[in-house]
């Protein structure tokens, strides 16, 4: 492929790669070995469907290989493209901002991992041409490629290749190694190479620590710390510990270790004495048909700043309700949809958020940015039609956006515009031509589908709604 790829043909590392770049290809070239492959018959033999079954692993990885190569070219000509039409008036920095953007839609991806893709496929092209050697020919995975550029991030580049030689320019040698292993040998020859270096990051690593929680199944949720090791072992040990000396409770179950551990956890990070005792401290989405136990619509589970946490059914949650009352903390919002699924309005949200109007945005769209694919957070409420352009700031012309989406959508060559009709739908037009629709998720459908008045019938609907849930405990 042109300057990009040619570069990693040169020096020592020639012998790593194919003299000859692949082939040109189309995309309806592909779609159509694409079809054939769909259409094909899989063989009775076992023996030939494991050899089938080996070769479509070696093609899929292969597969990667080219897309970086496809990406990575992208990339390029976007920002020649960007830097012949500014003339100098545009710093490198800002060239080729959208390009994650575009290649996350092309490939189905969010931005944030198609950024991750494309400063891997770099640095395979440039510093590490072993390691995409190895990927084309299916002998590690890009899972397993991508991680050897994570761990060899703090390297001069000189050790970089030198690890990259190592590891992966003898292909028998990686036979039967797993990620693990190789994550092991890169980070023994790294601190061989240079000590200081791993001591740096490692030292930089500890400047990030942090907490997260992110949804899992089955309402639930992980509450991730990342700390330093010391750190780490030792808050698992005391919980260990807790769980290991905690007395027994005659009127309960036995609970195992892990449980308890658990438990543990929130007590002590939120003060009480039983981790069931916590009160309901988050946001509540739900339709008056679940909250007065006529319907299973289920329920959507919001932070203050309207970040989401997963679903809950719908007995799930008139149970986290019940509770919350106890505790005098439930937080429940009332939405009114119209027929067509549009969310119209909401009860207030003055508890919650100073701009009602910032709310009903975050609850429409459920805290997840709407750019096709992309599961980030909402963290800019977002003119569709930019405000400049007179654009409305009303709720058909409002979005929430991860900030890495919306300072990508401003880039040149990007547009937007609200599909009429139905659900919220934002049509997004990339610089090269190609659409893509998102559309707003339902909310939970309300027991009476359309409501004349949605405002002046919303705090009313709710005291009945409390008044009828408090007669039920």
């Amino acid at each position: 492929m042109t300057a990009v790829v040619d570069e990693w043909r040169t020096g020592a590392d020639r012998a790593c790669v194919p003299d000859v770049p692949p082939p040109a290809l189309t995309a309806d070239e592909v779609r159509r070995f694409r079809d054939r492959l769909l259409a094909a018959q899989v063989p009775t033999d076992a023996t030939a469907q494991v050899e089938l079954l080996t070769a479509l692993e070696e093609l899929r990885r292969a597969d990667m290989a080219v897309q970086a190569s496809v990406a990575l070219e992208l990339d390029e000509t976007v920002r020649a493209g960007e830097r012949a039409a500014a003339r100098g008036g545009r710093t490198e920095e800002r060239l080729g901002r959208g390009v994650p953007l575009q290649v996350g839609l092309a490939t189905r991806t969010s931005p944030h991992r198609a950024r991750v893709f494309l400063g891997a496929a770099r640095v395979w092209h440039t510093e590490m041409p072993c390691t995409l050697a190895a990927l084309r020919a299916g002998v590690i995975d890009e899972y397993a490629a991508t991680v050897l550029v994570r761990e060899t991030a703090c390297l001069p580049l000189e050790a970089r290749r030198q690890v990259d030689r190592e590891l992966c320019a003898d292909h028998g040698a990686l036979d039967g190694v797993g990620v693990k292993r190789l994550v092991a040998r890169a980070r023994t020859l790294a601190a061989r190479l240079d000590p200081a270096a791993v001591v740096a990051r490692a030292r930089k690593a500890e400047t990030e620590r942090t907490v997260t929680v992110r949804p899992a199944p089955d309402a639930m949720v992980y509450l991730t710390a990342l700390l330093p090791v010391a750190q780490g072992v030792a808050a698992y040990a005391a919980l260990k510990h807790a769980a290991d000396t905690a007395p027994g409770d005659a009127s309960e179950a036995p609970r195992p270790r892990g449980q308890v551990m658990a438990d543990t956890l929130v007590e002590r990070l939120t003060g009480r004495s039983r981790a069931a005792d916590v009160p309901v401290a988050v946001n509540l989405v739900v339709s008056d048909a679940t909250l007065l136990g006529a319907g299973h619509e289920p329920a959507q589970v919001l932070d203050h700043s309207g970040a989401h946490h997963g679903v809950v059914p719908a007995q799930i949650a008139r149970e986290l309700v019940a509770c919350g009352l106890d505790e005098g903390a439930a937080w429940i919002r009332q939405l009114y949809a119209d027929p067509a699924g549009r969310l119209v309005a909401a009860t207030s949200a003055r508890r919650f958020f100073a701009d009602g109007l910032a709310a009903l945005l975050r609850v429409r769209d459920q805290g997840i940015c709407r750019t096709p694919y992309c599961d980030a957070p909402v963290r800019h409420l977002d003119h569709v039609v930019v405000h400049a352009r007179g654009g409305a700031t009303s709720l058909d012309n409002g979005q929430g956006l991860c900030e890495a989406c919306n300072q990508a959508k401003n880039v040149d060559g990007f547009a937007q515009r609200v599909e009429p009709g139905g659900r919220h739908s934002v049509v997004t037009t990339t610089p090269t031509g190609h659409s893509y629709r998102s559309t707003a998720p339902p909310p939970p459908e309300p027991a009476r589908p359309a409501v004349p008045d949605p405002v002046v019938e919303a705090e009313s609907l709710v005291e009945r709604a409390f008044e009828r849930l408090l007669a039920r405990l």
